[in-house]
């Protein structure tokens, strides 16, 4: 069984340093990070236990800023390794780290209290009672990077906890890996790197870029630098691709297998709270190595939908972690794309595993899903269809992959990117009196105008020539709008010319109003303007 284990803890409490005292890897690789002395960015190295078990050992940032890298390290761990400062205790960011892997579900892990060495051992037994009851469960060790003290025993208590880790990664499933890193090598191109989720990957796959819908061909597969023929699920993984450009790939893109698993705006959650979340709550929602905008409408008491502003490649039971400032709350999802809807009758068969609506899947050149999903959606278009604006009684068409080749089985009429039902067409329907408002107010200002707020009505009034729509929100009646185009059309054959001060006098209205007017005349091909003057179009 391949597994992850993730560090966890404050900055300069030692993290890097105890990995590398382990490793033997420095995971600093950036030169800023050289410089400051400090993690910005995740890091990777293999960890060699006792009878050939290896770990990947992701190393994460402990300072406040980058909390958004630690998270997208953690999404991928089975285990942790929580370190702690001997002389410092827990901090700020050990409680906030210790509370994402909460979310994220990692239950077995190893705490290691650094710096042994330059306490007394008073401090170094304050540090670790503190660390039993902040972490009860969890062995603990006393241990320092410089003289190498309590690393082996670091490493057998890593080798205990790996072995409460039950098997987890299913290599049957569809391939799944989340990017973390895409950079590029001389002489083999791009080359991403992630921890894969599920599945195998080998040379020669062919994989689908998600949410990009990008096609790509692995070349090549490496785990920690060492060429293997597949990689398996729960390793960290190495590809390179050839044939695409480093530019068009970055963290949160999903790398799977063709048609396995569909994009998403929206997540039903099981919703865990750090802090109070209101229900229209905006958030950064972190899932895989993804961070994306996301509105949270809540369902109960311990439901929510979120409903997100750039698509995700989910799982059930996959979690996610909710941050503002800070982090707040995460969830377990229960379905990974879901209607936009507030069920909470639905969520509580999903909860129980009884819900029977699942979204499409591509496979075998079609999509294919449930009757049951399928009448969902008809159901809830319908309703959409029923509750839209007489005036135009459609909506927007879903935007999905699927989208083309499920519509065509609903019985709907798609116009652009709006549905329709069959034969609908715009109508007042109960908006009549509103129209019939409307006209009474613009014969009440005749020969002027009057200003309409509801440009809606205001546009299928004049498709209806009921009015006549002008500039800046404002409209004439059509009767009005004929006597003035008469006038024009009569003083320009006469005189060849009309000025804006002539057609006031002649229309018998005010100075903004003659403006409107001919400029609307100008829009509709009667005149064209010289100067200060209008004179008739050559027909």
């Amino acid at each position: 069984m391949s597994l992850t284990v993730g560090t966890a803890g404050h900055v300069d409490h030692g993290k890097t340093w105890l990995v590398r005292a382990l490793t033997g890897k420095d995971t600093d690789r950036l030169p800023e990070e050289q410089a400051r002395g400090i993690s910005i960015d995740l890091g990777y190295a293999p960890l060699e236990l006792a009878g050939g078990r290896r770990l990947s050992v992701i190393d994460v940032p402990g300072h406040e800023r980058f909390v958004r890298n630690m998270v997208a390290g953690a999404t991928g761990i089975d285990l942790f390794l929580l370190v702690l400062d001997a002389a410092e205790g827990a901090r700020a960011q050990t409680h906030e780290h210790l509370a994402i892997l909460s979310l994220l579900g990692i239950e077995h892990g190893v705490v290691a209290v650094t710096k042994a060495d330059a306490v007394d051992a008073e401090t170094l037994e304050l540090a670790l009672l503190e660390v039993r009851e902040l972490v009860p469960g969890a062995e603990v060790v006393a241990v320092s990077a410089k003289t190498g003290a309590g690393l082996e025993e670091l490493r057998a208590a890593l080798g205990r906890a790996s072995d409460l880790v039950l098997e987890q990664h299913n290599v049957d499933s569809p391939a799944r890996l989340h990017v973390d890193r895409v950079f590029t090598l001389a002489g083999i191109g791009t080359v991403v790197t992630g921890t894969l989720w599920s599945g195998s990957i080998g040379a020669g796959d062919m994989l689908r870029v998600e949410p990009r819908g990008l096609d790509v061909r692995v070349r090549s597969v490496q785990v920690h630098d060492e060429p293997v023929e597949r990689a398996e699920a729960g390793q960290r993984v190495a590809l390179a691709l050839p044939g695409i450009e480093r530019r068009r790939l970055r963290r949160g893109d999903v790398l799977v297998a063709p048609g396995a698993y569909a994009t998403s705006y929206r997540l039903d959650v099981v919703l865990e709270e750090l802090e109070p979340i209101a229900d229209g709550a905006r958030l950064l929602v972190h899932h895989g190595t993804a961070t994306v905008l996301g509105r949270v409408v809540r369902v109960g008491e311990r439901f929510a939908q979120l409903r997100l502003a750039a698509p995700v490649v989910a799982a059930r039971a996959d979690r996610v972690v909710l941050r503002e400032a800070t982090t707040v709350g995460g969830g377990r999802i229960l379905d990974p794309a879901p209607p936009r809807h507030s069920d909470l009758a639905r969520f509580e068969r999903s909860e129980r595993g009884e819900e029977t609506i699942h979204a499409p899947v591509f496979v075998g050149g079609e999509w294919r899903y449930a009757d049951a999903w399928l009448a969902e959606l008809e159901a809830a278009l319908a309703a959409r269809i029923e509750a839209a604006d007489s005036l135009d009684p459609g909506v927007d068409a879903p935007t999905e992959p699927w989208a083309k080749d499920v519509l065509a089985r609903l019985p709907f009429e798609r116009r652009g990117s709006r549905l329709y039902a069959t034969g609908a067409g715009p109508s007042l329907g109960a908006r009549e009196p509103e129209a019939a408002a409307i006209e009474a107010q613009l014969a009440a200002a005749e020969p002027g105008t009057a200003r309409l707020d509801d440009r809606e009505l205001a546009r299928f009034l004049e498709s209806a020539g009921r009015l006549v729509r002008l500039g800046d929100g404002y409209a004439i009646s059509a009767r009005a709008y004929e006597q003035a185009r008469t006038l024009v059309v009569e003083e320009c054959a006469a005189a060849g010319r009309i000025a804006l001060g002539r057609f006031r006098d002649l229309a018998g209205c005010g100075r903004r109003d003659a403006q409107l007017l001919l400029e609307r005349l100008d829009a509709d091909g009667v005149t064209r303007r010289i100067g200060d003057e209008r004179v008739l179009r050559r027909r």
